[in-house]
Protein backbone atom coordinates (compact mmCIF):
# COMPACT_ATOMS: atom_id res chain seq x y z
CA UNK A 1 0.00 0.00 0.00
CA UNK A 2 2.19 2.91 -0.91
CA UNK A 3 2.46 4.79 -4.05
CA UNK A 4 1.44 4.73 -8.79
CA UNK A 5 0.42 7.98 -10.26
CA UNK A 6 -3.22 8.77 -10.62
CA UNK A 7 -4.65 9.08 -14.12
CA UNK A 8 -2.22 6.60 -15.64
CA UNK A 9 -1.82 6.99 -19.39
CA UNK A 10 -1.19 4.31 -21.97
CA UNK A 11 -4.68 3.00 -22.74
CA UNK A 12 -4.62 4.43 -26.28
CA UNK A 13 -7.43 3.12 -28.44
CA UNK A 14 -9.32 1.90 -25.37
CA UNK A 15 -9.74 5.51 -24.26
CA UNK A 16 -10.93 6.57 -27.71
CA UNK A 17 -13.58 3.86 -27.75
CA UNK A 18 -14.64 4.77 -24.23
CA UNK A 19 -15.07 8.44 -25.16
CA UNK A 20 -17.30 7.49 -28.08
CA UNK A 21 -19.45 5.14 -26.02
CA UNK A 22 -19.76 7.58 -23.14
CA UNK A 23 -20.86 10.34 -25.49
CA UNK A 24 -23.56 8.05 -26.86
CA UNK A 25 -24.89 7.12 -23.45
CA UNK A 26 -24.70 10.67 -22.05
CA UNK A 27 -26.72 11.98 -25.02
CA UNK A 28 -29.37 9.28 -24.69
CA UNK A 29 -29.83 8.69 -20.96
CA UNK A 30 -33.61 8.63 -21.30
CA UNK A 31 -33.43 5.99 -24.03
CA UNK A 32 -31.11 3.91 -21.87
CA UNK A 33 -33.58 4.11 -18.97
CA UNK A 34 -36.47 2.93 -21.13
CA UNK A 35 -34.39 0.11 -22.58
CA UNK A 36 -33.29 -0.95 -19.12
CA UNK A 37 -36.91 -1.13 -17.93
CA UNK A 38 -38.00 -3.12 -21.01
CA UNK A 39 -35.18 -5.58 -20.41
CA UNK A 40 -36.16 -6.03 -16.76
CA UNK A 41 -33.06 -4.37 -15.39
CA UNK A 42 -32.72 -3.67 -11.70
CA UNK A 43 -31.04 -0.25 -11.72
CA UNK A 44 -30.20 -0.51 -8.03
CA UNK A 45 -27.95 -3.55 -8.34
CA UNK A 46 -24.30 -3.40 -7.36
CA UNK A 47 -21.72 -3.06 -10.10
CA UNK A 48 -20.28 -6.17 -11.73
CA UNK A 49 -21.68 -8.59 -14.31
CA UNK A 50 -25.01 -9.91 -13.04
CA UNK A 51 -27.50 -12.43 -14.36
CA UNK A 52 -29.90 -9.67 -15.37
CA UNK A 53 -31.22 -10.52 -18.79
CA UNK A 54 -28.20 -10.03 -21.03
CA UNK A 55 -28.80 -13.41 -22.65
CA UNK A 56 -31.70 -12.29 -24.86
CA UNK A 57 -31.87 -13.35 -28.48
CA UNK A 58 -30.54 -10.25 -30.22
CA UNK A 59 -32.17 -11.32 -33.51
CA UNK A 60 -35.62 -11.40 -31.90
CA UNK A 61 -38.17 -8.73 -31.13
CA UNK A 62 -35.94 -7.18 -28.42
CA UNK A 63 -33.08 -6.46 -30.84
CA UNK A 64 -33.48 -2.66 -30.79
CA UNK A 65 -29.87 -2.36 -29.66
CA UNK A 66 -27.60 -2.70 -26.70
CA UNK A 67 -29.04 -2.14 -23.25
CA UNK A 68 -27.17 0.58 -21.39
CA UNK A 69 -27.08 0.95 -17.62
CA UNK A 70 -24.88 2.93 -15.28
CA UNK A 71 -24.89 5.72 -12.74
CA UNK A 72 -24.06 9.33 -12.05
CA UNK A 73 -22.15 9.97 -8.83
CA UNK A 74 -20.85 12.98 -6.96
CA UNK A 75 -18.39 12.77 -4.07
CA UNK A 76 -16.72 15.23 -1.70
CA UNK A 77 -14.17 14.69 1.05
CA UNK A 78 -12.01 16.79 3.34
CA UNK A 79 -9.39 16.52 6.07
CA UNK A 80 -10.07 17.99 9.50
CA UNK A 81 -7.32 20.51 8.84
CA UNK A 82 -4.96 21.30 5.99
CA UNK A 83 -2.03 18.94 5.53
CA UNK A 84 1.09 21.17 5.78
CA UNK A 85 2.90 19.02 3.20
CA UNK A 86 0.08 18.88 0.62
CA UNK A 87 -1.20 22.37 1.43
CA UNK A 88 -4.94 21.69 1.17
CA UNK A 89 -7.85 20.21 3.10
CA UNK A 90 -9.73 18.63 0.18
CA UNK A 91 -9.28 14.91 -0.51
CA UNK A 92 -12.24 14.12 -2.81
CA UNK A 93 -14.04 16.22 -5.43
CA UNK A 94 -15.47 13.76 -7.94
CA UNK A 95 -18.17 13.90 -10.56
CA UNK A 96 -18.45 10.53 -12.28
CA UNK A 97 -20.67 9.02 -14.98
CA UNK A 98 -20.62 5.31 -15.79
CA UNK A 99 -21.86 3.54 -18.91
CA UNK A 100 -22.16 -0.24 -18.94
CA UNK A 101 -23.37 -2.76 -21.49
CA UNK A 102 -22.83 -6.29 -22.72
CA UNK A 103 -23.44 -8.10 -25.97
CA UNK A 104 -24.00 -11.86 -25.98
CA UNK A 105 -23.87 -14.03 -29.09
CA UNK A 106 -24.07 -17.76 -29.64
CA UNK A 107 -20.38 -18.39 -28.96
CA UNK A 108 -18.98 -14.96 -28.21
CA UNK A 109 -19.72 -12.14 -25.77
CA UNK A 110 -18.33 -8.66 -25.25
CA UNK A 111 -18.50 -6.41 -22.21
CA UNK A 112 -17.91 -2.74 -21.59
CA UNK A 113 -17.77 -0.56 -18.46
CA UNK A 114 -16.50 2.96 -19.05
CA UNK A 115 -16.47 6.06 -16.90
CA UNK A 116 -15.94 9.77 -17.36
CA UNK A 117 -14.39 11.27 -14.21
CA UNK A 118 -14.09 14.97 -13.38
CA UNK A 119 -11.53 15.02 -10.56
CA UNK A 120 -11.41 18.39 -8.84
CA UNK A 121 -8.45 17.49 -6.61
CA UNK A 122 -6.20 16.42 -9.50
CA UNK A 123 -7.79 19.17 -11.67
CA UNK A 124 -8.27 16.84 -14.61
CA UNK A 125 -10.89 15.08 -16.70
CA UNK A 126 -10.18 11.42 -17.28
CA UNK A 127 -11.78 8.53 -19.16
CA UNK A 128 -11.44 5.30 -17.20
CA UNK A 129 -12.13 1.88 -18.66
CA UNK A 130 -13.08 -0.72 -16.08
CA UNK A 131 -14.00 -3.42 -18.57
CA UNK A 132 -13.53 -3.84 -22.31
CA UNK A 133 -13.43 -7.58 -22.91
CA UNK A 134 -14.13 -10.33 -25.39
CA UNK A 135 -15.15 -13.72 -23.95
CA UNK A 136 -15.47 -17.11 -25.64
CA UNK A 137 -15.08 -20.83 -24.92
CA UNK A 138 -13.00 -22.77 -27.45
CA UNK A 139 -13.97 -26.03 -25.70
CA UNK A 140 -16.41 -27.14 -23.02
CA UNK A 141 -13.58 -27.08 -20.48
CA UNK A 142 -11.91 -23.78 -21.39
CA UNK A 143 -13.13 -20.20 -20.90
CA UNK A 144 -11.20 -17.28 -22.40
CA UNK A 145 -11.53 -13.60 -21.51
CA UNK A 146 -9.36 -11.03 -23.28
CA UNK A 147 -9.04 -7.30 -22.69
CA UNK A 148 -9.19 -4.74 -19.92
CA UNK A 149 -10.72 -6.28 -16.81
CA UNK A 150 -10.69 -6.32 -13.02
CA UNK A 151 -9.29 -9.54 -11.56
CA UNK A 152 -9.25 -10.81 -7.99
CA UNK A 153 -8.57 -13.97 -6.03
CA UNK A 154 -7.51 -14.96 -2.53
CA UNK A 155 -9.42 -15.13 0.76
CA UNK A 156 -8.52 -11.94 2.67
CA UNK A 157 -10.86 -9.09 3.57
CA UNK A 158 -8.98 -5.91 2.51
CA UNK A 159 -5.76 -7.89 2.95
CA UNK A 160 -4.09 -9.20 -0.20
CA UNK A 161 -1.46 -11.91 -0.15
CA UNK A 162 -1.70 -13.85 -3.41
CA UNK A 163 -3.91 -11.29 -5.14
CA UNK A 164 -1.18 -9.38 -6.96
CA UNK A 165 -3.43 -7.68 -9.47
CA UNK A 166 -3.25 -3.85 -9.33
CA UNK A 167 -4.89 -1.90 -6.49
CA UNK A 168 -5.84 1.78 -6.30
CA UNK A 169 -4.85 2.97 -2.82
CA UNK A 170 -5.48 6.63 -3.65
CA UNK A 171 -9.16 5.91 -4.29
CA UNK A 172 -9.41 3.76 -1.17
CA UNK A 173 -7.93 6.37 1.17
CA UNK A 174 -9.99 9.17 -0.43
CA UNK A 175 -13.34 7.49 0.26
CA UNK A 176 -14.36 6.31 -3.19
CA UNK A 177 -16.49 3.18 -3.42
CA UNK A 178 -14.68 0.00 -2.33
CA UNK A 179 -15.03 -1.24 -5.90
CA UNK A 180 -12.30 1.20 -6.96
CA UNK A 181 -9.71 -0.40 -4.70
CA UNK A 182 -9.43 -3.02 -7.44
CA UNK A 183 -7.83 -1.44 -10.50
CA UNK A 184 -8.23 -2.91 -14.02
CA UNK A 185 -5.45 -4.36 -16.16
CA UNK A 186 -5.01 -5.36 -19.80
CA UNK A 187 -4.96 -9.12 -19.36
CA UNK A 188 -5.60 -12.40 -21.12
CA UNK A 189 -7.31 -14.84 -18.75
CA UNK A 190 -7.79 -18.55 -19.39
CA UNK A 191 -9.80 -20.81 -17.06
CA UNK A 192 -9.55 -24.58 -17.52
CA UNK A 193 -12.02 -26.87 -15.74
CA UNK A 194 -10.43 -30.27 -15.17
CA UNK A 195 -11.35 -33.47 -13.42
CA UNK A 196 -8.70 -33.17 -10.72
CA UNK A 197 -8.56 -29.38 -10.43
CA UNK A 198 -9.41 -26.12 -12.15
CA UNK A 199 -6.71 -23.75 -13.39
CA UNK A 200 -6.79 -19.99 -13.80
CA UNK A 201 -4.02 -18.40 -15.85
CA UNK A 202 -3.65 -14.63 -16.30
CA UNK A 203 -1.07 -12.95 -18.51
CA UNK A 204 -0.62 -9.17 -18.41
CA UNK A 205 1.80 -8.28 -21.24
CA UNK A 206 2.71 -4.84 -19.82
CA UNK A 207 3.36 -4.49 -16.09
CA UNK A 208 0.45 -2.85 -14.24
CA UNK A 209 1.55 -1.30 -10.92
CA UNK A 210 -0.68 -0.16 -8.11
CA UNK A 211 -2.04 3.37 -8.12
CA UNK A 212 0.18 4.59 -5.31
CA UNK A 213 0.57 7.80 -3.32
CA UNK A 214 2.56 10.43 -5.17
CA UNK A 215 2.20 13.43 -2.86
CA UNK A 216 -0.49 15.11 -4.97
CA UNK A 217 -3.37 14.15 -2.67
CA UNK A 218 -1.75 12.49 0.37
CA UNK A 219 1.62 12.93 2.04
CA UNK A 220 3.76 9.97 3.11
CA UNK A 221 6.92 9.20 5.08
CA UNK A 222 10.33 9.36 3.40
CA UNK A 223 13.26 7.62 5.17
CA UNK A 224 15.71 9.81 3.26
CA UNK A 225 14.05 12.99 4.55
CA UNK A 226 13.27 11.50 7.94
CA UNK A 227 9.86 13.19 7.77
CA UNK A 228 6.57 13.37 5.91
CA UNK A 229 6.82 14.61 2.33
CA UNK A 230 4.65 15.56 -0.63
CA UNK A 231 7.22 15.81 -3.45
CA UNK A 232 6.90 18.35 -6.23
CA UNK A 233 7.05 17.15 -8.94
CA UNK A 234 5.04 14.17 -7.67
CA UNK A 235 6.66 10.79 -7.11
CA UNK A 236 6.82 8.81 -10.35
CA UNK A 237 8.39 5.37 -10.27
CA UNK A 238 10.41 4.14 -13.25
CA UNK A 239 8.47 1.22 -14.71
CA UNK A 240 10.01 -1.83 -16.41
CA UNK A 241 10.52 -1.81 -20.16
CA UNK A 242 7.98 -3.58 -22.31
CA UNK A 243 8.52 -7.06 -23.69
CA UNK A 244 7.46 -10.60 -22.95
CA UNK A 245 10.00 -11.07 -20.15
CA UNK A 246 8.69 -8.03 -18.26
CA UNK A 247 5.04 -9.06 -18.38
CA UNK A 248 3.15 -10.48 -15.41
CA UNK A 249 2.17 -14.13 -15.14
CA UNK A 250 -0.27 -15.37 -12.50
CA UNK A 251 -1.72 -18.85 -12.01
CA UNK A 252 -4.23 -20.34 -9.60
CA UNK A 253 -5.00 -24.04 -9.20
CA UNK A 254 -8.21 -24.53 -7.24
CA UNK A 255 -10.77 -27.14 -6.27
CA UNK A 256 -13.56 -27.69 -3.74
CA UNK A 257 -13.56 -31.08 -1.97
CA UNK A 258 -16.39 -31.92 0.44
CA UNK A 259 -17.18 -28.29 1.01
CA UNK A 260 -13.55 -27.22 1.53
CA UNK A 261 -12.05 -24.73 -0.96
CA UNK A 262 -8.36 -25.31 -1.73
CA UNK A 263 -6.14 -23.14 -3.92
CA UNK A 264 -2.49 -22.84 -4.90
CA UNK A 265 -1.07 -19.64 -6.42
CA UNK A 266 1.94 -18.53 -8.40
CA UNK A 267 3.10 -15.15 -9.72
CA UNK A 268 6.07 -13.86 -11.68
CA UNK A 269 6.47 -10.13 -12.19
CA UNK A 270 7.40 -7.16 -10.03
CA UNK A 271 6.66 -5.65 -6.65
CA UNK A 272 3.54 -3.59 -7.28
CA UNK A 273 4.91 -0.34 -5.85
CA UNK A 274 8.19 1.54 -6.44
CA UNK A 275 9.85 0.43 -3.19
CA UNK A 276 13.23 -0.09 -4.89
CA UNK A 277 15.77 2.54 -5.92
CA UNK A 278 18.03 2.73 -8.94
CA UNK A 279 21.76 3.42 -8.36
CA UNK A 280 20.86 7.08 -9.04
CA UNK A 281 18.29 6.89 -6.19
CA UNK A 282 15.25 7.03 -8.47
CA UNK A 283 12.20 5.01 -7.31
CA UNK A 284 11.55 1.91 -9.40
CA UNK A 285 9.99 -1.56 -9.33
CA UNK A 286 12.14 -4.60 -8.57
CA UNK A 287 11.47 -8.13 -9.80
CA UNK A 288 9.48 -10.52 -7.65
CA UNK A 289 8.25 -14.12 -7.72
CA UNK A 290 5.51 -15.32 -5.38
CA UNK A 291 3.84 -18.60 -4.54
CA UNK A 292 1.27 -19.51 -1.91
CA UNK A 293 -1.91 -21.31 -1.00
CA UNK A 294 -5.26 -20.91 0.75
CA UNK A 295 -7.99 -22.96 2.42
CA UNK A 296 -11.56 -21.88 3.21
CA UNK A 297 -14.37 -23.90 4.78
CA UNK A 298 -17.36 -23.72 7.09
CA UNK A 299 -16.50 -24.13 10.75
CA UNK A 300 -18.97 -23.79 13.59
CA UNK A 301 -21.43 -20.95 12.90
CA UNK A 302 -19.27 -19.29 10.26
CA UNK A 303 -16.47 -19.54 7.70
CA UNK A 304 -12.76 -19.91 8.45
CA UNK A 305 -9.98 -19.15 5.99
CA UNK A 306 -6.21 -19.35 5.98
CA UNK A 307 -3.72 -18.12 3.39
CA UNK A 308 0.03 -17.81 3.01
CA UNK A 309 2.36 -16.29 0.43
CA UNK A 310 6.12 -16.32 -0.07
CA UNK A 311 7.51 -13.24 -1.84
CA UNK A 312 10.94 -13.81 -3.38
CA UNK A 313 12.92 -10.67 -4.22
CA UNK A 314 14.69 -11.84 -7.37
CA UNK A 315 17.02 -8.82 -7.49
CA UNK A 316 18.27 -9.29 -3.91
CA UNK A 317 17.89 -12.90 -2.78
CA UNK A 318 20.33 -12.45 0.13
CA UNK A 319 18.81 -9.24 1.43
CA UNK A 320 22.08 -7.32 1.39
CA UNK A 321 21.17 -4.61 -1.13
CA UNK A 322 19.59 -1.69 0.76
CA UNK A 323 18.08 -0.36 -2.49
CA UNK A 324 15.95 -3.47 -3.06
CA UNK A 325 13.09 -4.75 -0.83
CA UNK A 326 13.76 -8.04 0.99
CA UNK A 327 11.89 -11.28 0.50
CA UNK A 328 8.89 -11.81 2.79
CA UNK A 329 6.63 -14.54 4.13
CA UNK A 330 3.01 -13.49 4.67
CA UNK A 331 0.34 -15.37 6.61
CA UNK A 332 -3.39 -14.79 7.18
CA UNK A 333 -6.02 -16.45 9.38
CA UNK A 334 -9.62 -15.23 9.35
CA UNK A 335 -13.08 -16.06 10.61
CA UNK A 336 -16.50 -14.62 9.73
CA UNK A 337 -19.87 -15.37 11.33
CA UNK A 338 -23.31 -13.94 12.12
CA UNK A 339 -23.42 -12.64 15.69
CA UNK A 340 -27.18 -12.13 15.55
CA UNK A 341 -29.83 -11.42 12.96
CA UNK A 342 -28.55 -8.78 10.51
CA UNK A 343 -25.26 -8.37 12.41
CA UNK A 344 -22.14 -10.08 11.02
CA UNK A 345 -18.59 -10.00 12.30
CA UNK A 346 -15.22 -10.86 10.84
CA UNK A 347 -11.76 -11.01 12.42
CA UNK A 348 -8.35 -11.57 10.82
CA UNK A 349 -4.78 -12.04 11.98
CA UNK A 350 -2.06 -11.12 9.49
CA UNK A 351 1.73 -11.49 9.66
CA UNK A 352 4.53 -10.05 7.51
CA UNK A 353 7.87 -11.71 8.17
CA UNK A 354 10.80 -9.92 6.52
CA UNK A 355 13.49 -12.42 5.63
CA UNK A 356 17.26 -11.86 6.00
CA UNK A 357 16.45 -9.15 8.50
CA UNK A 358 19.91 -8.87 10.05
CA UNK A 359 21.38 -8.23 6.59
CA UNK A 360 18.71 -5.59 5.96
CA UNK A 361 19.53 -3.66 9.13
CA UNK A 362 23.30 -4.04 8.67
CA UNK A 363 23.22 -2.56 5.17
CA UNK A 364 20.42 -0.01 5.49
CA UNK A 365 21.38 3.69 5.40
CA UNK A 366 18.39 4.36 7.69
CA UNK A 367 18.20 1.36 10.08
CA UNK A 368 16.17 3.38 12.59
CA UNK A 369 13.31 3.60 10.08
CA UNK A 370 13.23 -0.05 8.98
CA UNK A 371 10.02 -1.91 9.93
CA UNK A 372 10.09 -4.69 12.51
CA UNK A 373 11.11 -8.12 11.35
CA UNK A 374 7.64 -9.38 12.29
CA UNK A 375 4.77 -7.00 11.56
CA UNK A 376 1.52 -8.16 13.17
CA UNK A 377 -1.87 -6.85 12.12
CA UNK A 378 -5.35 -7.58 13.47
CA UNK A 379 -8.56 -6.55 11.70
CA UNK A 380 -12.20 -6.51 12.74
CA UNK A 381 -15.28 -5.91 10.62
CA UNK A 382 -18.79 -5.35 11.97
CA UNK A 383 -21.70 -4.97 9.56
CA UNK A 384 -25.33 -4.29 10.44
CA UNK A 385 -28.27 -4.26 8.01
CA UNK A 386 -31.66 -2.70 8.73
CA UNK A 387 -34.87 -1.56 7.01
CA UNK A 388 -34.90 -4.48 4.57
CA UNK A 389 -31.20 -3.96 3.84
CA UNK A 390 -31.76 -0.36 2.78
CA UNK A 391 -29.49 0.86 5.58
CA UNK A 392 -26.06 -0.73 6.01
CA UNK A 393 -23.67 0.37 8.76
CA UNK A 394 -20.12 -1.02 8.80
CA UNK A 395 -16.90 -0.41 10.65
CA UNK A 396 -13.58 -1.91 9.66
CA UNK A 397 -10.59 -1.62 12.00
CA UNK A 398 -6.90 -2.25 11.25
CA UNK A 399 -4.66 -2.39 14.32
CA UNK A 400 -0.98 -3.31 14.42
CA UNK A 401 0.30 -4.26 17.90
CA UNK A 402 3.88 -4.33 16.61
CA UNK A 403 3.71 -0.86 15.00
CA UNK A 404 1.27 0.62 17.56
CA UNK A 405 -0.79 2.22 14.79
CA UNK A 406 -4.34 1.91 13.47
CA UNK A 407 -6.77 2.68 10.64
CA UNK A 408 -10.53 3.02 11.28
CA UNK A 409 -13.13 2.98 8.49
CA UNK A 410 -16.70 3.58 9.72
CA UNK A 411 -19.25 3.87 6.89
CA UNK A 412 -23.01 4.31 6.51
CA UNK A 413 -24.89 3.53 3.26
CA UNK A 414 -28.56 4.26 2.67
CA UNK A 415 -30.47 3.05 -0.41
CA UNK A 416 -33.37 5.47 -0.72
CA UNK A 417 -34.77 3.80 -3.85
CA UNK A 418 -33.67 1.66 -6.77
CA UNK A 419 -32.24 4.83 -8.29
CA UNK A 420 -30.83 6.83 -5.37
CA UNK A 421 -28.24 5.84 -2.76
CA UNK A 422 -26.17 7.81 -0.26
CA UNK A 423 -22.87 6.97 1.48
CA UNK A 424 -20.90 8.74 4.19
CA UNK A 425 -17.80 7.63 6.05
CA UNK A 426 -14.49 8.40 7.71
CA UNK A 427 -10.85 7.45 7.17
CA UNK A 428 -9.07 7.76 10.53
CA UNK A 429 -5.34 7.06 10.92
CA UNK A 430 -3.08 7.19 13.93
CA UNK A 431 0.11 5.85 15.48
CA UNK A 432 2.98 6.56 17.83
CA UNK A 433 5.59 6.95 15.08
CA UNK A 434 5.36 8.69 11.71
CA UNK A 435 7.44 6.00 9.97
CA UNK A 436 4.93 3.18 10.56
CA UNK A 437 2.49 2.31 7.82
CA UNK A 438 -0.69 3.81 9.27
CA UNK A 439 1.10 6.31 11.51
CA UNK A 440 2.46 8.20 8.49
CA UNK A 441 -1.08 9.03 7.35
CA UNK A 442 -2.32 10.66 10.56
CA UNK A 443 -2.58 14.07 8.84
CA UNK A 444 -4.53 12.46 5.99
CA UNK A 445 -7.59 11.48 8.05
CA UNK A 446 -10.73 12.62 6.25
CA UNK A 447 -14.53 12.60 6.10
CA UNK A 448 -16.38 11.95 2.82
CA UNK A 449 -19.87 11.68 1.34
CA UNK A 450 -21.18 10.37 -1.98
CA UNK A 451 -24.53 10.40 -3.72
CA UNK A 452 -25.29 8.07 -6.63
CA UNK A 453 -28.14 7.96 -9.18
CA UNK A 454 -28.59 4.70 -11.11
CA UNK A 455 -30.16 4.69 -14.56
Amino acid sequence: MSNHPEGRAGQGSLRCMAVLLLCIVMSSTGLAQDAAQNAGQNAGQEDGWDDDGWGDDWDGENSAGLVWTGFLEGGVGSRWKSDPQVGRKGTLQDLRVRAKTEWVGDSLSAGFIGELLLDGIADEVDVEIRDLTLSFSPTDRLDTKLGRQVLTWGTGDLLFLNDLFPKDWVSFFAGRDDEYLKAPSNTARLTFYGGLANIDFAWTPDFEPDTYLTGERFSFFSPAAGDLVAPDPPLNGIEPDGGFGNGEFAVRVFRTIRGVEYALYGYRGFFKQPTALTPERQPTFSRMTAFGGSVRRSWGPGLINSEFAQYISRDDRNGTNPLIPNSQLRFLLGYEWELMTNLTAGVQYYLEWTRDYSELVANSPFPQFEPDQYRHLVTTRLSYRAWQDKLVATIFVFYSPSDSDYYLLPKLTYRYSDQWSFTAGLNLFGGRKIQTFFGQFEDNGNVYARVRYHY
